[in-house]
């Protein structure tokens, strides 16, 4: 959640970070502001909108070559000038942007006010400002007053600081909530994501957890909270400032759903062997003999995430024929869990620094477990604390509402249930037959893509439904799950998704013509049974848009997608959801790509 931009240089810091701070703006939008220094003094402007309103607030002459910026999802306070961020100490001089929460920040702020300190905002984030104020003074340096003032904060941050008096150098520091540096020519950048940086420089430092920096035009150090000092190397990242162009589409979110084809293609990419008919994952770091020693999958991830390991563990069993199951991470880590030695953990994160599922990694390894991560980011904590994975390689998803990566994802999962099938008992035969249906599915997507034009009418036709229910079978249950996600985060029409079986023992009270159904239908050996389904829905007068392989009477309207191999199926059944949410929420005239009350990377609980 939020976004952090800080500049070190010798050109003027506020179009820098005010360019930042607009790509960043996915991760937070209810606030913005931004500081520099100059002539010893901190200019500051803080307005409660988007980054284009606080773009409008600085004046042409807001100059200085040092300086942070923040874009915020609230929290602590609403949101507003006041809460906006940069904050403040007393005297003006120390300048606080912060991701995350201070968990002791009562405390903290009873004791601050208890010594004399005058408050002027409601957030959490404003006690740091206070306390490294009061520490430089006895210090007279930033590097040791962020170090001790972090030694009385509980909670999570990625925080950058400037001191007014110090012009030359900025601190940050990461405890649970992203930082990376960027380096320049002469410059030096730093920011929650790469997002921001990627326009000027590709060579990046990601901080760990308790790590801190002190950044400077020509370079940096980096060292603990115990003040030890770390080494780190640079690495080039891999896209570029195109990679965050709308590319001409009206919305992101449009953008991403059209690029399925060539992220699934990308995601595939060499990693399907004809030879042996197996997946090439050699990130898993696990051989052969290693690999059939797992009896059972955990699956953790959060949102569509989740709903995308819901999908990887159908395949993970039905290939690998080993039991499989995914939960949300953020339920996993409050459970104490009991982490066998034989059974293989994966989590999921397209940002790779969701902070549900990091903790979830990290108590996992705590306790010995084997864990693998499926991440889009390279180089991201998760990539980092984990023992091996897989990268999606879908390009940075912009849109608050996950698509690509979600579809990625599931590709991924593919790919691991074919290799784990094939280290056991999957025959050859199945494993050609499921490489060449991966094969199939770029050109699949592209003609789903194609019906778009019918897709938008149909979620015109339903749009101005109260509600609405989404149902599907085993395979078509997670489909139906994404497909309620998506429709109620970007259009905000409520939506329920059950497994089709369960109507009967409850839902069914809701069902009426102002209730539409969206039901997943595959063909598969519970077409039958799903159609029958569709049969009490329509004795009950309820409207059914049906998502399948065929047309059917039993349903007002169809959606017929291409067939696929039976266990590939949910990946392409998923793609006209997405479009429908869309859609829907275009229709309805909703922030399509940035969803009122949520943010693209939730790196706080």
């Amino acid at each position: 959640m939020c976004g952090i931009v800080a500049y070190v240089g010798p050109k003027d810091a506020a179009p820098i970070l005010l360019e930042g701070l607009q790509r960043l703006e996915y991760r937070g939008y209810d606030s913005a502001g931004l500081a520099v220094v100059n002539s010893r003094s901190l200019k500051t402007r803080k307005v409660k909108g988007r980054v284009a309103d606080l773009a409008a607030a600085v004046p042409a002459k807001f100059k200085g070559g040092i300086g942070i910026g923040h874009t915020r999802w609230a929290t602590h306070g609403a949101p507003s000038d006041v809460n906006a961020h940069p904050h403040l100490d007393q005297e003006q001089r120390i300048a606080v942007v912060h991701n995350g929460i201070i968990e002791n920040a009562d405390e903290l702020r009873r004791r601050l006010e208890g010594d004399g300190v005058k408050f002027e905002s409601e957030t959490d984030s404003e006690v740091l400002s206070h306390l490294i104020g009061r520490m430089v003074k006895e210090t007279d340096s930033l590097r040791e007053a962020v170090l001790r003032a972090l030694k009385s904060v509980v909670g999570t941050y990625g925080i950058a600081v400037v001191d007014a008096q110090r012009p030359g150098e900025i601190v940050v520091a990461r405890n649970g909530s992203p930082i990376v540096l960027g380096l320049g020519e002469k410059e030096m950048f730093a920011a929650s994501d790469v997002a921001a940086l990627i326009r000027y420089t590709r060579q990046v430092v990601h901080l760990e957890d308790g790590e801190l920096a002190v950044i400077k035009a020509d370079g940096f150090n980096t060292f603990t909270s115990d003040a030890r000092e770390t080494a780190k190397e640079p690495f080039t990242v891999d896209w570029d400032a195109g990679h965050y162009d709308n590319g001409g589409y009206e919305h992101y979110l449009l953008k991403e759903i059209s690029e399925q084809p060539d992220t699934v293609a990308r995601t595939l990419r060499g990693r399907i062997d004809d030879r042996f008919h197996i997946a090439h994952l050699g990130g898993l770091n696990m051989d052969a003999r290693e690999t059939r020693s797992f009896r059972r999958v955990k699956i953790i991830g959060c949102g569509s995430a989740y709903y995308s390991g819901q999908i990887g563990a159908q395949l993970i069993e039905e290939l690998a024929r080993i039991p499989a199951d995914a939960e949300p991470a953020s339920e996993f880590r409050y459970r104490s869990p009991v982490v066998e030695p034989d059974t293989l953990y994966v989590a999921i994160s397209q940002s790779g620094e969701t902070y549900d599922t990091l903790a979830a990694v990290q108590e996992l390894k705590r306790k010995g477990g084997r864990v693998l991560g499926i991440v889009n980011t390279v180089g991201s904590a998760i990539a980092r604390e984990t023992d091996g994975g897989i990268y999606l390689h879908a390009g940075p998803e912009v849109s608050v509402a996950s698509t690509k990566a979600f579809t990625s994802t599931a590709v991924a999962f593919a790919l691991l249930a074919l290799h784990l099938g094939r280290v056991r008992d999957l025959s050859p035969a199945d494993g050609r037959r499921i490489c060449d249906g991966l094969r199939r599915l770029p050109e699949q997507i592209k003609e789903i893509l194609t019906l778009e034009d019918q897709i938008r009418e149909l979620a015109k036709k339903y749009a101005d439904a109260p509600g609405m229910m989404f149902v599907g079978r085993v395979r078509g249950y997670p489909v139906a799950r994404e497909g309620a996600q998506k429709l109620k985060e970007i259009s905000y029409v409520h939506a329920e998704a059950y497994p089709a079986s369960e109507l009967k023992h409850g839902p069914l009270a809701l069902i009426s013509p102002e209730l539409p159904t969206v039901a997943v239908v595959p063909d598969d050996e519970l077409l039958d049974k799903n159609l029958t389904t569709l049969g009490e829905i329509r004795a009950r007068h309820g409207r059914i848009l049906m998502v399948g392989h065929r047309t059917s009477e039993a349903a007002d309207d169809c959606i017929v997608v291409p067939r696929n191999e039976v266990e590939l199926d949910p990946i392409l059944l998923t793609i006209p959801l997405q479009l429908f949410a869309y859609h829907a929420a275009v229709a309805l005239g909703r922030d399509v790509d940035r969803p009122r009350n949520l943010a693209k990377s939730v790196t706080v609980e």
